[in-house]
């Protein structure tokens, strides 16, 4: 379906006459210590869940632009990683909905270690056989969103948006400010004038009262419940809440509770200077969505064009990867990344646990690194604590790294099924420049994401061994994202040594 071109001259008419809004310094993020290493004798099982979003990397983005380094707090490695489409071979079926890719390969900043690239791809709906959509946009239209790089790029998102859907796909609006409305009942998506036109019409000031947005977007989305489709409420927001319901647990329950009823919840997040991704984060996981950030026009088109069906359509939820490493040929590991995904181990086989989701047609990649029995540790032995004979180990699966094990459910189910595959030679590369492209190219935005977070286990590496590794590793690049990645690590370099000079 051809993109409609949304008019500039529509949010100039209806904008408010009011100040443009600024906030400078009130973003507001969860700091989280990077995971550490753990001695696989001790504790060789790593459980996490699956995470899409995407919010981080697009504010990185938006921070370096302005030759700013974004706050260590800000950027999530996974997130950064998960930015980018990886090309593993799809999954066969909807029913067994992933494919699963494993690499092993030297780490390119500690000699005598390993990475393990873990990655996944989902199955790709067709458009002929996608669900049905009821959609719900949460808009906020309170006095924080007026500004050009919120609620005007929110309604050029939401027109974008709707070219992807379908006839029969259903639409509505609820907008927020000092009190929350239904701004269009549910419509159908081929009257695409009247919706427009509904979201030319929005205006920002007041207060911020999403709570009783949140909750009158749910109402409307479950009393047009679509048993067989998608249910889905997104909201497009800085997170700015101050009016009603402000406690995160209690908004974390609520969202949790009608997450059960099947209406999932996905979150656009726009502006900086006053942006809540804390609170963003919160809601989208718990939401059964996705957490994006949209900061320029192209991200729209990625998240909401180039990348529609995966931001709609789930195909798997609840996905949970469990990796258990063999101590007869590992010493000790660490996950990159993922810290506000750890899972307890016993949460693997618990179908009451909650995890995340993945869409048509997504990649998902996890990075861990790993000492190999005699390579250079970071922990030392403890004086009562000594290895365990050889005979004691599992001297069968010596030639194994460890075992991956995925866990989920299909959209419509409560019941989660399992899928596994070793981590052996057969997956491994002598030298770093001999592993898989895209395997390389997802180490050097990890490294680069560490660096940002201040470097604790990157070795020696800088941004130019980063330039490095990402430039050779470009490949055919349609959509530029690696290109751009590779202009955004030059934006920190040159960041960095002026932060310095003015220290």
């Amino acid at each position: 379906m051809a993109s409609r071109a949304y008019a500039p001259v529509a949010e100039e008419r209806f904008r408010m006459p009011s100040p443009v809004y600024q906030d400078v310094g009130r973003d507001k993020f969860t700091a989280t210590a990077e995971n550490p290493f753990k001695v696989v004798r001790e504790d060789p099982v790593s459980t996490f869940s699956i995470d899409v979003d995407t919010a981080s990397y697009s504010f990185v983005r938006a921070s370096l632009n302005r030759n700013v380094l974004p706050q260590p707090a800000a950027v999530r490695t996974e997130e950064m990683v998960n930015y980018f489409p990886y090309s593993y071979v799809s999954a066969r079926s909807a029913d067994q909905p992933f494919s699963t890719n494993v690499a092993v390969f030297p780490s390119p900043w500690t000699a005598g270690r390993k990475l393990v690239r873990i990655g996944i791809r989902g199955y790709e709906i067709q458009r002929a056989t996608r669900p049905r959509a009821n959609l719900v946009f949460l808009i906020d239209t309170s006095g924080s969103m007026n500004a050009p790089n919120k609620l005007p790029l929110v309604k050029q998102s939401l027109a974008m948006l709707l070219d992807q859907l379908d006839a029969n796909d259903r639409v509505s609006i609820v907008t927020y400010a000092g009190s929350a409305g239904t701004a269009l009942e549910p419509t159908r998506a081929s009257e695409k004038d009247r919706i427009l036109a509904v979201i030319d019409r929005l205006g920002a000031g007041g207060s911020t009262a999403g709570a009783e947005g949140i909750r009158q977007a749910y109402a409307l989305a479950e009393a047009n419940l679509d048993p067989r489709g998608v249910n889905r409420v997104i909201l497009a927001t800085d997170g700015d809440f101050n009016v009603g319901i402000t406690n995160q647990d209690e908004l974390k329950g609520y969202i949790e509770r009608e997450r059960g009823k099947g209406v999932f919840l996905s979150v656009l997040g726009f502006g900086m200077g006053n942006y809540n991704d804390a609170l963003m984060q919160a809601l989208a996981q718990n939401g059964n969505g996705a957490a994006a950030y949209i900061d320029t026009v192209s991200e729209a088109r990625k998240t909401l064009v180039d990348e529609a069906t995966s931001t709609l359509f789930p195909i798997a939820k609840d996905v949970k990867i469990q990796v258990e490493f063999n101590p007869a040929t590992v010493a000790e590991y660490r996950l990159i990344g993922y810290e506000t995904r750890m899972l307890a181990r016993e949460d693997f086989d618990n179908d009451k646990v909650d995890a995340g989701d993945v869409g048509s047609g997504q990649t998902v990649t996890a990075i861990y690194e790993v000492v190999p029995v005699g390579g250079p540790r970071s922990i030392g032995d403890l004086r009562y604590s000594q290895p365990a004979p050889v005979a004691d180990r599992v001297a069968s699966r010596g030639s194994e790294y460890g075992f991956v094990k995925i866990r989920y459910k299909l959209p419509k189910s409560d019941t989660s099924r399992l899928i596994s595959t070793p981590i052996d030679r057969t997956s491994e590369a002598l030298r770093f420049e001999d592993a898989p492209r895209d395997a390389r190219f997802a180490t050097g935005v990890a490294a680069f994401a560490e660096l940002l977070r201040g470097g604790k286990n990157n070795g020696s590496m800088t941004y130019d061994d980063v330039l490095r590794i990402v430039t050779a590793t470009r490949g055919e690049d349609d959509f530029g994202y690696r290109t751009e990645f590779v202009q955004l690590v030059r934006a920190a370099k040159s960041a960095g040594a002026l932060a310095r000079l003015e220290r």
